[in-house]
């Protein structure tokens, strides 16, 4: 059975939150969770929060045990972008794109 877990809106680009994701797809959720505890990256912490939520969504809403979980898939897709102005030289400005992201871990007991 999977069991989804998504948080969006976060203040991070996607490209420096996929490679966590790709570090703890396929893996079983003990260690995913030592992956995302012992790196230092923001990224990690907040992967870290959407895989204890999903663990949480097995247990109490599947009657699942969290021993038997796997990562079964860990995206990170393209959130809404903020633009920003940056004044340069000479009057001019420079446009600033301030990234969000969604994340969206699904875990399995198969």
């Amino acid at each position: 059975m999977d069991i989804l877990a998504e948080t969006k809106y976060i203040r991070m680009s996607p490209s420096k939150a996929r490679h966590i994701t790709r570090e703890i797809q396929g893996k079983p959720v003990e260690e995913a969770l030592r992956v995302t505890d012992f790196n230092k990256c923001k990224a990690a912490a907040q992967i870290g929060k959407t895989l204890r939520s999903a663990i949480a969504n097995a247990e109490n809403n599947n009657d699942l045990a969290a021993d038997d979980l796997r990562v079964k898939t860990a995206v990170v897709n393209e959130g809404p972008t903020m633009k920003r102005y940056w004044p340069r030289a000479r009057g001019m400005v420079s446009p600033i794109k301030r990234r969000m992201s969604h994340i969206r871990i699904v875990v399995s007991d198969e």
